[in-house]
């Protein structure tokens, strides 16, 4: 039975900011290490290091990465670890993670399901584990009202996805293909023309008319509305019960081999964050835009920010069997042979920390490690 979840529910802003990563990740780099001047994000005063000195995390600054923003900035996660030092570093998607991750450069990530899927199964099932659950939801497709009315407007337009191959850029593909259309996955050209665009530009990119719309996670879609764009297309509408895993938590396998401890502590700090932010969304959402107002220098205005927090969810429950239909979405683009996920999951450390709560155990959906 999986654990309870709770809407991040609609609420004043407490405080401005919150845009995109002025200095986010770029195609040619792993991404961009997060400067963070708050004493609760450092180690914590006499806290007992675990096996680790340090524990490299990953993250967009998306609000669909709530847990990740909400964690760091309040010391959540940096007080289960003690002495154990977080170091962050901020990606604009999830292909571009699962590069770091790969290298050594991050060990546990804040991602999307279908860089999780392909990362899993390039590495043959060595090179990553999923350990919870963390979003659902906060995915919209907008468009200019002008151009488009409707989804079958869509033909012959420029919608941008954030990377090749990340969550948002196959959920569009696979629509695509359910249209009857046709693109080629690997240019983006068809019936559609799909282009790739960092999060971070899009918005100039819409403004200045190369784009006709955007596929895009929160709080892109929400700042494309801001210009004048419409919500065609809210992805939750597309899933049954309206939900969806948006982010996942991941681990590199060999972390997780060499230091249990320091992992079990991340989700302990992750759980207890997801409480908290379930608990007082409008607290949670100021502290996601501080964070977020660290990492850019700029401030997101409340048209943009309530919109954006109200339309995601966050939970620990990873909402296994949707990540299986994401796999197959993967497949059908053509971006991805038949996987075997069998053990993508390792929920063991997540389901020992909500029994302790006295919560019920999230699923596996047959996807679990033996």
């Amino acid at each position: 039975m999986p654990a309870p979840r709770s809407t991040v529910r609609r609420g004043l802003a407490a405080v401005a900011a919150l845009p995109l990563l002025a200095v986010a990740a770029t195609a040619c780099g792993y991404g961009s290490q997060a400067k963070d001047d708050d004493a609760k994000a450092n180690v914590s005063a006499g806290g007992k290091k675990l096996s680790s000195d340090t524990v490299k995390i990953g993250y967009f600054p998306n609000l669909t990465h709530a847990t990740a923003l909400v964690g760091i900035q309040e010391g959540t996660i940096q007080k289960e670890l003690g002495g154990t030092r977080v170091e962050s570093t901020t990606f604009n998607a999830g292909p571009s993670e699962i590069e770091a991750l790969n290298a050594g450069s991050i060990d546990i990530g804040f991602i999307g399901p279908s860089p999780s899927i392909n990362g899993y199964s390039k590495s043959q099932g060595k090179g990553l584990r999923i350990i919870s659950g963390s979003a659902s939801g906060g995915v919209k497709l907008v468009v200019n009202p002008k151009k488009i009315t409707t989804l079958d407007d869509l033909k012959g337009k420029k919608i941008a996805t954030p990377q090749l191959g990340n969550t948002q850029d196959v959920a569009f593909l696979n629509w695509i293909s359910d249209k009857g259309w046709k693109v080629d996955a690997q240019s983006g050209k068809g019936d559609v023309s799909v282009v790739r665009s960092d999060n971070k530009v899009t918005p100039d990119a819409y403004r200045a008319g190369d784009l006709d719309g955007a596929w895009v996670p929160e709080p892109t879609a929400s700042k494309l509305v801001s210009q004048g764009a419409k919500v065609l297309l809210d992805e939750t509408d597309l899933w049954p019960d309206k939900k969806f895993v948006i982010t996942n938590i991941i681990v590199s396998q060999k972390f997780l081999d060499a230091h249990p401890d320091v992992v079990e502590a991340v989700l302990r700090g992750s759980v207890a964050t997801n409480k908290w932010i379930n608990a007082d969304p409008d607290r949670a959402k100021a502290s996601a835009n501080r964070a977020l107002e660290k990492l850019s220098g700029k401030p997101l205005p409340k048209e943009i920010l309530d919109p954006a927090w109200e339309s995601i969810e966050i939970t620990d429950d990873p909402l296994a069997g949707t990540l299986k239909a994401q796999a197959e979405h993967s497949v059908k683009a053509g971006l991805l042979k038949e996987p075997n996920l069998r053990g993508i999951y390792d929920l063991g450390p997540l389901n020992k920390i909500l029994k302790a709560e006295g919560r019920p155990e999230v699923a596996d959906a047959g996807l679990g490690v033996e």
